[in-house]
C-alpha cells in the first residue's frame, strides 16, 4: 500500500485536495463546532479562522517538504531527515498512537449516530460492522482508498454547502424573519459573552475540525507532479475554511448559541425550529458518512506510517512484506488489530477515562503538528516571513493545548497525553541512546 520512492504518481493536485477534503472533514467539525460554542460563545468563529491560520502555516510547511522530498512516510521521514534516526521513531509512533486511539472514538460516534434509527441495536454490533467495513476499504488498496475518500469528500462538501442553501432560504423567508432576527440580535449581543478564558478553553475544539491535513502529506507521494503539494493544501483549507465559516456564521443566525447542544450536530439543532422533515435524516447519514471517512483515513494513516517504521527497523521487519495482493499483510493484521484495541478500549474502559484519552489523543495530534514545523525550519531554507509564520503557529498551538488546563476533562486529557509521551520518550532513549550504543 505504500508508494515507493521512485514510484511515478498519477494524480493531479485537485485530487489531492478532493481527498484531502474526506480526510478532514469529519466528526470534529460537525460536533466539535457544538463544543467549541458552549465555551466561547458566538466568538467561535474568531477561533475557526485562527486555527485556519495555523492549520495553513502547517500544511504550507508540510507540503514544502513534500514537493522537495517526495518520499513515503512523510513527516516521519522528514524528522529523521532534520533530526535523525530517533526523531522518526519517536514522530512515528506518538502519531501511530494517537490515530489508533482516535479510531475508537470514531467508531463509538459511528454507533451512536447509527442508533438514531436503530435505537435497541446494541452499540457494538454497530462498531463491529464499521470497523469490518473500514478495514475492506483499506484491504481493497490504494485505488479503493482513493475512490472512496474522493467520494465522502464530495458528499461532506455537499452537504455543508446544503446547509448553506437552507440557512440563506430560512432566512430569506417573510415567516421565518421574526426568529431568525431574535437569535442574530441575541447572537450580537452576545458575541464576547464567555469572555477571554471561554476563547481560551474552546480553542482546541476548532482545531480539531483540521484534523486529517497531515494524511495529505503521507498521500503526496502519489501527486503527478510533486511541487504542486503546496498548492494542493492551500486550496483545500481555503476553500474549507470558507465553508466552515459560513456555516457556522448561518447557524448562528438561525438559533441562539445557547441552544445549541453536544449530544447533536450544530446544523440539525439550527434547523429544527423550522420543521423540515429530511434535515434530521439527512445530517444523521452525513455524520456517519464523515465519521466513517476520518476512521478510514486514520486506517490508512496507520498503515502507511507502521510500513515506513519497519522498514527502518524502528518496528518488526516482517510488518512491511508484501503478500500475495502486492498488500503489506502483517501491516494490515497489525491496523486491525489496533482497531479492535481502540473498539475494546471504547467499550470498556469507564467514560470518563475514556474521555481523558481521547482528549490526549487529539492533543498528540497537535503535539506531530508542532514537531512539522520544527522539522521544516530545521530541514529547509527558510525567509525571515517563514520563521514568522512557523512561529505563529507554533504559538497557536501552544495556546489552544494550554487551553485543555482550564477544566478537569480536558486538563486530565493533557495528563494522559504527557504520559504517553514520557512513554515514547523512554523507548526512544532505549532504542537509540542505549541499545544501539551498545550494539554500535
Amino acid at each position: 500500500m505504500a508508494a515507493s520512492k521512485t514510484k511515478k504518481g498519477k494524480m493531479a493536485w485537485w485530487q489531492l485536495s478532493l481527498l484531502g477534503c474526506g480526510c478532514t472533514i469529519g466528526t470534529g467539525f460537525f460536533l466539535g463546532f457544538s463544543l467549541a460554542i458552549q465555551k466561547a460563545g458566538p466568538a467561535v468563529i474568531i477561533l475557526f479562522l485562527l486555527a485556519a491560520l495555523a492549520t495553513y502555516f502547517v500544511y504550507e510547511a508540510l507540503g514544502k517538504m513534500a514537493a522537495k522530498y517526495p518520499e513515503k512516510g512523510s513527516f516521519r521521514t522528514y524528522a529523521k531527515k532534520a533530526f535523525g534516526k530517533w526523531a522518526g521513531f519517536s514522530n512515528g509512533w506518538m502519531y501511530c498512537t494517537s490515530e489508533i486511539l482516535i479510531m475508537g472514538s470514531q467508531l463509538t460516534a459511528l454507533s451512536i449516530f447509527s442508533r438514531f434509527w436503530f435505537p435497541n441495536v446494541p452499540l457494538w454490533i454497530f462498531s463491529l460492522f464499521f470497523s469490518i467495513a473500514g478495514l475492506a476499504v483499506l484491504f481493497t488498496g490504494m485505488k479503493g482508498f482513493e475512490r472512496m475518500e474522493n467520494l465522502f469528500g464530495i458528499i461532506k462538501t455537499a452537504a455543508i454547502v446544503m446547509f448553506i442553501v437552507i440557512a440563506i432560504v430560512m432566512l430569506t423567508m417573510g415567516d421565518k424573519q421574526a426568529l431568525t432576527q431574535e437569535a442574530w440580535s441575541q447572537n450580537i449581543d452576545q458575541f464576547f459573552s464567555e469572555g477571554a478564558k471561554g476563547l481560551w478553553l474552546a480553542f482546541l475544539f476548532a482545531f480539531y475540525a483540521y484534523g486529517g491535513i497531515e494524511v495529505m502529506g503521507l498521500l503526496a507521494i502519489d501527486l503527478k507532479h510533486p511541487k504542486q503539494a503546496p498548492l494542493a493544501g492551500s486550496v483545500m483549507i481555503i476553500a474549507l475554511t470558507i465553508i466552515y465559516v459560513c456555516s457556522i456564521a448561518l447557524a448562528l443566525s438561525l438559533l441562539q448559541w445557547d441552544e445549541f447542544n453536544i449530544k447533536q450536530s450544530p446544523f440539525i439543532t439550527a434547523l429544527s425550529p423550522y420543521d423540515i422533515p429530511f434535515v434530521p435524516h439527512l445530517f444523521t447519514a452525513i455524520l456517519i458518512i464523515a465519521g466513517f471517512s476520518t476512521m478510514v483515513a486514520a486506517l490508512y494513516a496507520v498503515m502507511t506510517i507502521v510500513i515506513t517504521l519497519a522498514e527502518d527497523k524502528d518496528a518488526p521487519p516482517f510488518i512491511a512484506k508484501k503478500g500475495r495482493w502486492n498488500i503489506p499483510i502483517p501491516a494490515f493484521v497489525f491496523t486491525s488489530i489496533s482497531l479492535l484495541l481502540s473498539v475494546v478500549v471504547a467499550f470498556l474502559l469507564p467514560k470518563k477515562i475514556f474521555e481523558y484519552i481521547t482528549t490526549a489523543a487529539g492533543i498528540m495530534l497537535l503535539y506531530n503538528w508542532i514537531f512539522i514545523l520544527v522539522t521544516y525550519f530545521k530541514l529547509m531554507k527558510v525567509s525571515k516571513w517563514s520563521i514568522v509564520k512557523v512561529c505563529v503557529g507554533i504559538g497557536f498551538i501552544l495556546i489552544a493545548i494550554s487551553g485543555t488546563l482550564g477544566e478537569e476533562t480536558s486538563r486530565y486529557g493533557w495528563y494522559v497525553s504527557m504520559a504517553f509521551l514520557l512513554i515514547i520518550s523512554i523507548a526512544t532513549w532505549i532504542r537509540y541512546f542505549i541499545y544501539e550504543r551498545d550494539t554500535g
